[in-house]
């Protein structure tokens, strides 16, 4: 089949329903909690707070970058979005429509929301099942969503060669039989196989040497042209997220410390936490290199987190009032937002209202 053909074949059939200016996924509030069980009856003795009260809009047709050191809660953010896990409270709103509610109650149903939300893990051996030929894996979801056997064959093997696989090659190949990046291929695949809006990506290229790292990447660019995909990025590497974001977001410890538009982010980070982890990027220039860290210890405890803001345990500019109150969001001008203190004219910090000079 013409990839132009496929192209209009695998647009989503889900009609935009609240125009461009609705976000296609919103999130308001959310949160997740983990209880650690112990003592003789194996109750919960403690919480960890991996994502606390987290609020972000997808925007649709962009790509969505988000960051953070490990263990700052991007991944289950993404489990999150994909319904894998079930927030303890907040809202999701996919176009305009609570997700989780019935269609009779004026919802989107899971069964529904999933279709036209996907998942591409970082672990692509794992995602596979190993007893599957991997064009059996990706006509499996449209078979249980309807699909007669024959159309969601067709459709795998459109897919296959819609992302660089040959399907006389490597249609009836098993996932042992592929390399790194090929597998990674399949797996996007497999997320489109479905025809879905929006594409939720957990460090897909992380686990590729650089050279496989940059045909996925490039690949990913193309699909989402020409099927008119919506991405959110998740990655620990910040030059990836500079390349295919139009927008990033910062995390730590659970909560958003920063987002704004991709510009905005690395040119003129506003929190401190930010800064840091830009500068923290390795130069090729020897008179920029760093000889000492621009950020220093760990993340506090998720069980128990610092009072206020919550980086306050290492930022070199805490105060007083960065223990005292939580910082809120501050509205920097086209859509960045920073939540600190210094950001905000008169929230008692010494240097409040300078931080984005």
């Amino acid at each position: 089949m013409d990839l132009a053909v496929l192209c209009v074949m695998m647009r989503p059939m889900t009609d935009d329903r609240g125009g461009p200016a609705q976000p296609l996924l919103a999130l308001r509030d959310l949160r997740k909690h983990f209880p650690i069980r112990g003592g003789l009856f194996g109750g919960a003795v403690a919480t960890v707070r991996a994502v606390d009260g987290v609020s972000f809009a997808v925007r649709k047709g962009e790509t969505l970058g988000i960051v953070g050191e490990s263990g700052c809660g991007k991944s289950t953010t993404a489990r999150l979005l994909m319904r894998l896990l079930d927030p303890d409270s907040g809202e999701m709103v996919f176009d305009g429509e609570p997700v989780g509610v019935s269609a009779q109650a004026g919802g989107i149903t899971l069964k529904e929301y999933r279709r036209q939300v996907q998942m591409v893990f970082q672990d692509s051996y794992a995602s596979l099942n190993p007893r599957l030929p991997i064009e059996d894996s990706i006509a499996f979801a449209p078979r249980v969503h309807g699909v007669p056997a024959r159309e969601a064959q067709e459709r795998a093997r459109e897919l296959l060669a819609a992302v660089g696989l040959s399907p006389a090659q490597f249609a009836r190949r098993y996932p042992h039989e592929l390399s790194g990046g090929q597998r990674q291929r399949v797996n996007i695949a497999r997320a489109l196989a479905l025809r879905p809006r929006l594409v939720i990506l957990d460090e897909p290229v992380s686990a590729l040497d650089k050279s496989v790292e940059a045909q996925v990447l490039n690949l990913l660019l193309d699909l989402k042209e020409k099927f008119g995909l919506t991405y959110v990025f998740i990655s620990h590497d910040l030059n990836v997220v500079q390349y295919i974001s139009d927008r990033v977001l910062v995390m730590y410890l659970g909560i958003i410390a920063e987002q704004g538009p991709v510009e905005a982010i690395y040119d003129r980070p506003a929190h401190p936490y930010t800064r840091a982890l830009l500068a923290s990027r390795p130069s090729m220039d020897p008179a920029r290199r760093r000889t000492e860290p621009p950020l220093t210890g760990d993340p506090p405890n998720p069980v128990n987190p610092p009072s206020g803001c919550r980086f306050r345990t290492r930022c070199p500019h805490a105060e007083a009032v960065c223990a005292d109150r939580v910082p809120a969001p501050a509205d920097l001008g086209g859509g960045h937002e920073a939540a600190c203190h210094m950001a905000v004219p008169g929230s008692g910090h010494s240097q409040a209202g300078r931080l984005a000079a």
